[in-house]
């Protein structure tokens, strides 16, 4: 294969691929500084202005206190802390955004954390962590006290003595973080006469805040947020305080076009859960105004009203589910079509990883073919993603796994796996080299410092594995780094690899994975099983 098949660029808008002719046997550094000059390599591009975001989102949400004078609970989809899906679609978008700007108004905020008895039973995982729900809570805890915000509180909603949460509040007591328990409401929440009364909201203990602003929040989809809400909301009047809510959620934007690539990406996001954005009948209704939302809110709505009205004794407290939210994300997309291209690429991302789950019985064929449906409505294709050509061309070539970067200004570098490292490990080495302009003969490691490392994981730590994986390699480059000022320049590239692209031509070990988010790959892979093994 040529250089120019190895390593292709491609321009970052889609559909306009532009392949570099490039002399045979030339190096990395020299090969790249080629198709620098020859404006084959782009940097990446900005659609969304993050420092925007948090001026209008800011003021927006202390307009919403001043509007229920001075007392809003607010209720906070999605994630606080490592929204890189957010960040992937809307490229600016910082993945501290959301805790970034809670910061900013630590001085008028609280934070209640809600965690459901049954998701605590069950010991329900956060998938992109990998930590159970009551341990991400204590994980949030720490990082948002830490940022000088502070955490009021933990709920532990749909208590109906369950053993595993009875453990989580000996555990919280004993650190010393205030808790209350939340048990079910009979006929929560249809029966709107009994739950809005002494015996339904009334029959749970209310939690004391003293901030403008209480901010619920979950490690998950299905905590009670909603619940605690009201139920708060419920107590603020019964003691004569006109307290507020409103629903933070990022997405679907409201103020983007149904059918617009970012929505649409939020579909893909959550297809395990079969959501479905569509047009907000009662804002088009109320105000004559097509805006977008989701259909659980939607559904939810009339249910929602009803209970607010009856406990305000306002039957217009809001007209709509888009009256509800607060998000701001849309007036700060300073590119759209940036964004839209972004948003392409993560609905295959999506596509890929809903694959993988599926082929490992963690995700039903459902989800599978949802993507499918919409990838097939906006004319993608899965090798519409640059990596993923360029990694199976290289596995085609070579007769063994492959993995291929996509680096910061567009280049495709490739790596195999070998008797001592894996395709991954491999990719990352080829990707720094280049980005340290290190000629690609340049032995970064010496096998004298591998051999010995695979040697003891193998002999003496009873490992299965015949390859050093991405943490054991980059642990041998930092050593090497100690002597060796080439390794060191090496190690320096490390950081830039955050928000590069990657695929594998097979499912990675979780090590693996987990070592590669961490470096901030996006990261895809062919839904193919590394081995015979069923302990994967």
């Amino acid at each position: 294969m040529k250089h120019s098949e190895k390593y292709g660029i491609l321009s970052r808008r889609m559909g306009r691929q532009k392949k570099a002719r490039i002399p045979k046997g030339c190096g990395l550094f020299s090969l790249w500084t080629g198709l620098r000059e020859k404006g084959f390599v782009r940097m990446r591009e900005i659609g969304f202005d993050n420092e925007l975001y948090t001026q209008k989102q800011k003021q927006h949400i202390l307009e919403r206190i001043q509007q229920f004078q001075g007392k809003l609970y607010l209720e906070f989809g999605g994630k606080l802390f490592d929204d890189y899906h957010a960040s992937r679609v809307l490229p600016g978008f910082q993945p501290d955004a959301k805790i970034r700007l809670l910061q900013k108004l630590r001085e008028q905020v609280e934070i209640i954390f809600c965690v459901s008895a049954a998701n605590i039973e069950t010991t329900k995982i956060r998938a992109d962590l990998g930590i159970t729900y009551d341990m991400d809570v204590l994980r949030q805890i720490d990082d948002i006290t830490a940022m000088g915000i502070e955490v009021n509180s933990v709920v532990i909603t749909q208590y109906t003595g369950q053993g595993a949460a009875d453990t989580f509040l000996a555990k919280l007591n004993m650190r010393g973080v205030k808790n209350y328990i939340h048990r079910p409401i009979e006929g929560y929440p249809t029966d709107v006469d009994y739950v809005v009364g002494p015996e339904g909201y009334g029959s749970n203990p209310f939690v004391e805040t003293s901030k403008p602003l209480v901010v619920v929040t979950a490690p998950g989809p299905g905590s009670g947020k909603l619940a605690t809400c009201l139920g708060q909301i419920y107590h603020e009047y019964q003691r004569g305080v006109k307290a507020g809510y409103a629903k933070f959620e990022t997405f679907p934007i409201w103020n983007l076009p149904l059918k617009h690539p970012v929505n649409l990406a939020y579909e893909a996001a959550t297809a395990d859960l079969q959501d479905v954005n569509m047009i907000d009948p009662f804002h088009l209704e109320a105000y004559g105004k097509t805006t977008v939302n989701y259909n659980r809110d939607v559904e939810a709505f009339p249910l929602v009203r009803t209970i607010l009205s009856r406990i305000t004794g306002n039957e217009n407290f809001y007209c709509s589910p888009t009256d509800m939210g607060v998000n701001m994300a849309g007036y700060a997309i300073i590119d759209d079509q940036v964004c839209r291209e972004a948003s392409k690429q993560e609905i295959i991302r999506r596509y890929f990883k809903a694959m993988c789950d599926h082929k490992m019985g963690r995700e039903k064929r459902e989800a599978v073919d949802k993507i499918k449906l919409l990838l097939q409505q906006m004319n993608l294709r899965p090798d519409m993603r640059p990596v993923v050509p360029a990694a199976l061309a290289k596995r085609d070539r070579v007769k063994a796994p492959a993995a291929a970067v996509q680096l910061p200004d567009g280049g495709l570098i490739c790596g195999k796996a070998s008797s001592l490292m894996s395709a991954c490990s491999g990719a990352v080495l080829n990707a720094i080299k280049v980005m340290a302009d290190i000629p690609k003969q340049q032995t970064l490691i010496s096998p004298a410092i591998l051999e010995p490392i695979l040697k003891l994981k193998i002999d003496i730590l009873g490992s299965r594995s015949s390859v050093l994986k991405v943490d054991d390699v980059l642990a041998a480059l930092c050593i090497s780094a100690v002597n060796d000022p080439v390794a060191a320049k090496a190690v320096e590239m490390l950081p830039q690899l955050r928000g590069c692209e990657m695929h594998s031509t097979q499912m990675l070990h979780s090590g693996d994975e987990g070592t590669l988010r961490k470096l901030g790959f996006h990261l895809t892979c062919e839904p193919v099983f590394p081995g015979k093994n069923l302990f994967f």
